[in-house]
């Protein structure tokens, strides 16, 4: 069994050495497998993120974009940092909305000119990560944000991962925590693993 931090190290550098051309790639593989396997024109708040394109996470904004071509009567969320450094909230995402990079380069709504949008209101959540086990535990950067985030979810909420390597889940993760909450699902570029 590996431990958070060596497949988070590992992972790392595996996703690093993509070009930025089999990023955009992937992206859009993520974004048809999205389509094709989840209800998404039944979801009525979708939350997702907006990418870290330096650490090369999947581009959402195919997803984003593909949802407000069609007219879907889908409402986006994004999180954004709160000042404690620890916490999230969220925001609705609309086309006229304009993130900006917040300090740690991450792009966010502004909340100022965004609704608020609280946890319970989502029927999906799309989240970042670097590994899965073959149980949904997940390795992310290891802030705990999404953990803490996920639980205050309601108990109909699907969790989907999304991750750009195209790989299968891995063994047990030899450190999960009671905290950690695990995924319905993760999608990669050739398909989707269910847990």
């Amino acid at each position: 069994m590996l431990t958070k931090a060596a497949l988070r190290r590992t992972a790392l550098a595996r996703r690093q050495a993509l070009a930025a051309t089999e990023v955009a790639w992937g992206s859009k593989l993520l974004c048809q497998q999205l389509f094709q396997h989840f209800p998404v024109a039944a979801w009525r708040w979708l939350h997702l993120f907006l990418p870290l394109t330096r650490r090369h996470e999947p581009d959402t904004w195919y997803i984003i974009r593909r949802i407000w071509a069609s007219a879907l009567p889908v409402h986006l969320a994004v999180p954004v940092v709160q000042p404690d450094g620890v916490s999230l909230k969220h925001y609705e995402l609309a086309p006229e909305t304009l993130p900006q990079e917040n300090r740690w380069g991450i792009p966010e709504p502004m909340a100022a000119a965004a609704a608020e949008v609280p946890p319970l209101a989502f029927d999906a959540v799309l989240v970042p990560l670097l590994a899965v086990d073959d149980a949904g535990h997940r390795v992310g950067y290891g802030g705990g944000f999404y953990d803490r985030f996920l639980a205050q979810c309601g108990p109909g909420t699907t969790f989907i991962g999304l991750n750009v390597l195209d790989e299968a889940p891995v063994g047990p993760i030899a450190d999960v925590l009671p905290t950690d909450v695990p995924l319905h699902a993760c999608v990669t570029p050739s398909g989707v693993w269910h847990f």
